[in-house]
């Protein structure tokens, strides 16, 4: 990507946190951000080339679908990806989130925005030891950064190789390290590289059906119903 546009993701990102009250010198907490700007986010298990989808609805509302077969690293990747699609991009369209090779410009800058929003440059910074800021930056750093920010190894070498941290030759040579494998060896909780929160929903979709059933606009049936589309079912 050209300089001048991953310039232009730079100051969007740091834009959109002062937007939501966020520094954009710390790592977020998705799950409560999403909370917070009320997109409907629900987790279902799909086919492993699918991450995720996102729409906006003309009024405004929001809803994001995440692929919960893939490991939780990837997802937290896909939920800032598809943030840019959500409040950054202008009149976004209806899309899948995937694995495609040759992805078109607007999945290029989704993916810089989320390196750049989940990982901030100056908590890098922070990360990374003052003796491999001089050197090269060690396994063991590289793990303890996904497990703070909590992404995938790939996302983090990416962003490493993007800030010039490492090189490509680096980066490729410690994707070649099974992640859980090493994870484990360095006393790290695996649970970010496994598939995870399959049926979790996040948002007030629960609380809008009560509503309604409360209000007398649908019935008993009808309010289970709408519960059971997202895997909640009432005693």
């Amino acid at each position: 990507m050209k300089v001048a546009l991953l310039n232009l993701i730079d100051q969007q990102v740091s834009e959109f946190c002062q937007r939501v009250g966020l520094s954009d010198t710390q790592a977020v907490n998705l799950k409560s951000l999403l909370l917070k700007l009320n997109v409907l986010t629900i987790y279902r298990p799909l086919s492993k080339d699918f991450s995720g989808m996102s729409l906006k609805s003309p009024n405004g509302e929001r809803f994001m679908l995440i692929n919960s077969n893939q490991p939780r690293g990837r997802q937290h990747f896909t939920i800032a990806h598809e943030l840019y699609h959500l409040y950054i991009e202008e009149n976004p369209m209806p899309h899948n989130c995937g694995v495609e090779i040759g992805k078109s410009e607007s999945e290029q800058c989704a993916d810089a925005f989320a390196l750049r929003f989940l990982m901030p440059y100056n908590e890098i910074l922070q990360m990374i030891p003052s003796d491999e800021l001089k050197g090269s930056v060690s396994l063991a750093t590289v793990i303890r950064m996904e497990h703070y920010f909590s992404v995938s190894r790939q996302a983090v070498l990416n962003r490493l190789c993007d800030t010039k941290f490492i090189t490509r030759q680096e980066r490729d040579a410690m994707m070649s390290y099974p992640a859980m494998r090493t994870a484990r060896e360095y006393g790290y909780d695996t649970a970010l590289y496994l598939p995870g929160n399959t049926n979790l929903v996040i948002g007030n979709f629960g609380e809008k059906a009560r509503k309604l059933y409360d209000e007398e606009k649908i019935s008993e049936g009808h309010y289970r119903e709408l519960l059971n589309k997202i895997g909640v079912y009432g005693e």
